[in-house]
């Protein structure tokens, strides 16, 4: 039983919310900065190579019709499911559009692991049935082991992408740790130099500190799920400096992974923080008044 808690805590539906509007606006601009070349695939049939889950069901090629298409059905879902009106159906059409649309984009050998998150979200925000709708969405306190299931599976998601990450640098080596000693970082920056990256080759032992720091911070990722309040800020701070860091020196982000680090944020948090202090600025103003109110009325009885 505490298993089954832990896999769905009773979480307010205004965090499901946020990461509604939040993910489905993100998709929007992924598809114009990061995954952005599926359209070209339908323009170049010959670069596509189909990956295995597009093999799977068989789906078709992308072509100058069906790639244009998609495009146009996601952006107005998103923008659709952004608002939190009929969020379930916007979401279900998000959800598998989207995963068509980055296996076309990354069907020339490189796939991203930085999507696996973002890909996951889109599918699980649909479950989570809401109470209201529109803007009154965002102040929901209500809970719901459903939404506390959905936040679940974005957050294993996340952390899954950093440490089957370091899973992946101990196979590569044979399941021996010698990825964080090696001079792979050196390599990246000669294949992608930048003047931070350039001024770091000139102290290699750093180079080899940061090996090992981001390696422990992968294998030790899961510990991050059983974190709570700033301990768990603190370790969301770790790995967005990482990415800071990855970005500076190799000019690498991991935007899709980051902005999913908000499924571990108490979104739900932020209408009620500005409720009370609307209320503390309006009984501050009230006060204010009749302090003066009580001057005026001195001088009047003085005169």
């Amino acid at each position: 039983m505490k298993v089954v808690n832990w896999f769905t805590p009773a979480i307010a539906l205004a965090r499901v919310a946020w990461l509604r509007t939040v993910l489905y606006l993100f998709v929007i601009l992924d598809m114009h900065a990061f995954v952005r070349d599926t359209r070209l695939k339908g323009e170049h049939t010959g670069l596509y190579q189909p990956l295995f889950l597009a093999r799977l069901f068989d789906l078709p090629r992308p072509s100058v019709t069906n790639t244009t298409i998609l495009y146009v059905v996601l952006i107005v879902a998103c923008l659709v499911g952004a608002t939190n009106w009929f969020p379930r159906i916007a979401g279900w059409v998000v959800a598998p559009a989207f995963t068509w649309w980055v296996l076309i984009g990354m069907s020339d050998g490189k796939v991203d692991h930085d999507h696996l998150a973002l890909v996951v979200a889109l599918w699980v925000l649909p479950t989570v049935k809401p109470q209201q709708k529109g803007w009154r969405a965002y102040g929901d306190q209500s809970r719901s082991e459903a939404a506390g299931w959905a936040v679940r599976c974005v957050q294993l998601s996340v952390i899954a992408t950093y440490f089957l990450s370091a899973v992946a640098k101990l196979r590569s080596a044979g399941w021996v740790v010698t990825w964080p000693g090696s001079a792979v970082l050196t390599w990246a920056i000669v294949r992608r130099p930048h003047p931070v990256g350039e001024w770091l080759l000139n102290h290699p032992w750093m180079l080899h500190v940061m090996q090992w720091v981001g390696f422990i911070g992968e294998l030790l990722s899961p510990v991050v799920l059983w974190l709570k309040g700033r301990w768990q800020l603190l370790a969301a701070l770790f790995f967005i400096g990482f990415h800071v860091a990855n970005t500076a020196i190799l000019l690498i982000h991991f935007l899709p992974t980051v902005v999913c680090w908000l499924a571990f944020a108490p979104l739900e948090r932020i209408v009620p923080w500005f409720q009370r202090r609307s209320r503390s600025a309006g009984d501050a103003g009230q006060a204010e008044d009749q302090a003066e109110d009580g001057g005026k009325a001195k001088e009047q009885a003085g005169a």
